[in-house]
């Protein structure tokens, strides 16, 4: 609830209160009358610009270099050249709303060529994710109200006694008789929209972050001298960093073109560096997917992620050997096929062998915990089980043979079974659950890990047919 004048009304309603028919603008004497038991809380604008600014930051770390507020209720990201590392534009928007919709945070998000259509299309649209391919953007804004090109209130009023309530319409009329009625402001919203006239986004910037910059008399464009000039501003950052006792997760270099457009290159490392000499390495990896255009004017090189670093201690003796150090290999290939796509696995508590490990980084640090040695394992465990034909004699013996992918497998020896239960912890379906394993080995000298789903005898315990669940080495 806020205040328009003298009068409260209603700034923002959850998805219960929009589905009653309550909007922003309801008047608070309006909707009280309606819903008695309306629940009404006073409005924070000045919380919710923290929390937007802190929501950006976050995004700024995980996602893309240049993130903006968006206020009152949104947030810019420039994914160019970030998105490849999360799997493509669509997937990096799914990623974005799922993550949001676990913290309870409903979204919607729209990828286009500009600022005002991506703003227009995911506030506006019907989609809850738009991917618009290049150069379309003009025509998947054609229906969208006029509201949606961030016109004042005044000139959307205006529009609409002229009869015109639609983005496509509005940009078929002549500009001349706009501008003389309305001003410039209708034509630039438009060419902003379209990409006609570029619009810069201010990158958000956490507090007092490790920053470096560098201006250029003449713009720069050849790779070389891109290269060069990293060389000279990755030194002062990695002084300043040592001068703070940290070192960086994640360095942002954003390249200024003479366009007024930005090119943003993100590094990752998977522990604090402040090494100049591999940051450096590491940019320059990068350079081939800058697009310099006319020319690049300034150079700014950001830590966006610190984390404390202590002094590290050489060696005392000359006898002792140094640790092994593949922190620079682990940043390389992380750099060149995306933290996501590199980790190694660590061991869950979990009788259920799909659930008895997860993905971790690459260099996270050992648990306690080891791998279960009292069973052999199989060196390859299939994504998830496979069906298989098999017949067994007796419940608790092994299958005579199985068929697998069209492939009728004579069983030579075997081994088992091993019994495993349901985690009834997670679910009723569980209570109940059982798989008998064996490890079998066909007459070409093949070992499979099999199992039947159920003890063979009782219904409840599973519905008593075979599965493949890895292979041997």
């Amino acid at each position: 609830m806020g205040r328009v004048g003298r009068r409260r009304v209603v700034r923002s309603v959850d998805l219960v209160a929009r589905k009653a028919g309550l909007c922003p603008g309801t008047p608070v004497a309006k909707a009280q009358a309606l819903y008695p038991d309306l629940t009404i809380m006073d409005a924070d604008p000045q919380g919710d610009r923290e929390g937007l600014k802190k929501l950006a930051l976050w995004f700024q770390r995980r996602m893309a270099p240049v993130v903006a507020v968006d206020p009152p209720d949104g947030i810019v990201l420039d994914t160019t050249g970030a998105d490849h590392l999360h799997g493509g534009e669509q997937a990096m928007l799914a990623a974005m709303v799922q993550r949001l919709r676990r913290t309870g945070v409903t979204a919607k998000a729209a990828v286009a060529d500009s600022l005002g259509a991506a703003h227009a299309l995911a506030r506006y649209g019907r989609a809850r994710m738009l991917v618009v391919p290049p150069g379309e953007a003009a025509a998947a804004m054609a229906d969208l109200p006029i509201a949606a090109l961030r016109l004042p209130d005044d000139i959307v009023d205006g529009l609409h006694a002229l009869g015109v309530s639609r983005i496509g319409p509005l940009a078929g009329m002549p500009r001349a008789p706009l501008a003389l009625r309305f001003g410039p402001e209708v034509a630039r919203r438009l060419d902003q929209a379209f990409g006609r006239v570029a619009e810069a986004i201010v990158p958000i910037r956490p507090v007092e972050p490790v920053e470096v910059s560098r201006n250029f008399a003449e713009p720069i464009g050849a790779a070389e001298t891109i290269a060069r000039m990293i060389g000279t501003l990755v030194p002062p950052l990695c002084q300043l960093l040592e001068e703070r006792g940290q070192g960086g997760r994640c360095f942002d270099l954003l390249l200024h073109r003479v366009d007024s457009r930005a090119e943003a290159i993100r590094i990752t490392t998977a522990q604090p560096v402040r090494a100049a000499g591999r940051l450096v390495r590491l940019l320059c990896e990068k350079i081939e997917t800058i697009d310099p255009g006319f020319g690049i004017e300034r150079m700014v090189l950001t830590v966006s992620w610190a984390e404390p670093m202590g002094v590290r201690q050489a060696m005392s003796l000359l006898d002792e050997a140094d640790e092994p150090d593949v922190s620079g290999l682990i940043d390389s290939l992380a750099n060149r096929v995306g933290t996501q796509a590199l980790y190694r696995f660590m061991p869950v508590e979990s009788d259920m062998p799909e659930r008895s490990f997860c993905r971790v980084p690459a260099l996270a640090p050992d648990e306690a915990k080891d791998w279960p040695d009292h069973w052999p394992r199989p060196m390859r465990l299939l994504p998830r089980p496979e069906p298989v034909l098999a017949m067994a004699e007796l419940p608790d013996q092994p299958p005579v043979f199985f068929i697998w992918r069209g492939v009728r497998r004579k069983v030579r020896c075997a081994d088992g079974p091993e019994r495993v239960f349901g985690e009834w912890w997670k679910g009723d379906a569980e209570l109940t659950t059982a798989r008998d394993y064996f490890r079998v080995e066909d007459t070409s000298g093949e070992r499979f890990w099999i199992y039947r789903a159920g003890d063979g005898e009782h219904g409840e315990t599973g519905s008593q047919g075979w599965f493949l669940h890895g292979i041997f080495g």
